[in-house]
């Protein structure tokens, strides 16, 4: 398949800015790949759609504010960090801005004095290499002078004090209401409309709720630049599938029920420890798996999801479960409705 198969064209009003006030009130576009219907709801009728005895899966990855300011020590210059990945101690992966400004051995003064960087490797390279200096604790600072990895659609105003409440919100709202392990540089945005009410309203019907952890890395933004899709390479990123998800899972499937994954990243992580018949191989693994349409799904039943951006590995992935044709239908008809896209956008249940 093609990269041109994946493009669509959509309004910029309706890439959401900010989230609605709240959580379980984003829309919810119900697609029924048998009849490939269209149902048009709110996300807060989800219950609705879940059986007792299904089994909704979640991943409980905790986004790092890990989005650094500062200057360069030597000229004043200003630069942004963003902190990907601790190496080893003291040592980080980063994406530096303006990253071919800042050359190797270069001293960068991060969250107002209280985060110091040596840069050890030179310009040029997409990912940086920080040996970082704290003064006091690195989560403490990031905490407090961290800001949240926002995707590059998601505009705000650094220089701008009336964005100080927006990027105070973003740090609660870019954030799952059950994120639990710190790691991710992006959120898993699916996971975004769930609230504790709504999580325990599926309890209570019968409908088992599961984990597993995969940090979503800046791989998730990295376009396709192959033509012919099947060219691209999947940055891999690693994930923990605990055992108690991988027997839930095990006794969803052997009871007949069905398997709701909540997000592309919990697809991945299970489509990556699938074994025949739907069993989940448990423990760390790495998902570098690339999935679009031809591909036979082991797991998943059940896909709920946040709408794409077009040529995105995400889009593809969404386009294999439901089909290419259905899909497109269902896109045609979020635009034309005035559906919210991208990360605080409207969700898609795919059934």
């Amino acid at each position: 398949m093609r990269l041109s198969d994946f493009d669509y064209p959509l309004p910029k009003g309706l890439i959401a800015q900010v989230p609605l006030p709240k959580r379980d009130a984003s829309r919810l576009m119900v697609v029924h790949r048998e009849g490939s219907q269209l149902e048009h709801r709110s996300f807060s009728d989800l219950g609705e759609f879940a059986r007792p005895g299904d089994l909704v899966i979640l991943n409980d990855t905790r986004v790092r504010p890990c989005r650094l300011r500062g200057w360069k020590e030597d000229s004043g210059g200003k630069v942004e960090a963003l902190l990907l990945k601790e190496r080893e101690k003291g040592i980080w992966e980063a994406l530096l801005k303006p990253g071919n400004k800042v050359g190797k051995d270069q001293q960068l003064i991060l969250a107002q004095g209280r985060l110091h960087a040596r840069v050890l490797d030179g310009a040029g390279r997409p990912r940086r290499l920080l040996q970082l200096h704290a003064n006091g604790d690195l989560g403490e600072i990031l905490r407090e002078w961290g800001e949240m990895p926002l995707p590059p659609y998601i505009k705000r105003d650094p220089t701008s004090g009336a964005e100080v409440g927006l990027r105070q919100m973003d740090k609660d709202r870019y954030q799952t209401v059950f994120a639990k392990q710190e790691g991710a540089v992006a959120a898993p945005t699916a996971g975004l409309h769930f609230t504790p009410r709504l999580l325990e309203r599926l309890r209570s019907a019968g409908v088992g709720i599961a984990y597993l952890t995969l940090h979503v890395g800046p791989g998730t933004f990295q376009p396709v630049r192959s033509e012919e899709i099947a060219g691209h390479l999947m940055e891999p990123e690693e994930y923990i599938i605990p055992d108690s998800t991988a027997e839930a899972i095990a006794d969803c499937k052997r009871q007949g029920h069905r398997v709701i994954v909540v997000g592309t990243t919990c697809v991945r992580a299970l489509e990556s420890g699938a074994r025949e018949g739907g069993a989940v191989q448990p423990g760390a693994g790495v998902a570098s798996l690339f999935i679009y349409p031809g591909y036979r799904f082991k797991v998943a039943d059940a896909l709920l999801t946040n709408f794409h951006l077009p040529r995105s590995t995400l889009l593809m992935l969404v386009s294999a479960f439901a089909g290419l044709e259905l899909c497109w239908k269902a896109y045609q008809e979020a635009i034309a409705l005035g559906y919210r896209f991208y990360s605080y956008g409207d969700a898609m249940l795919i059934l």
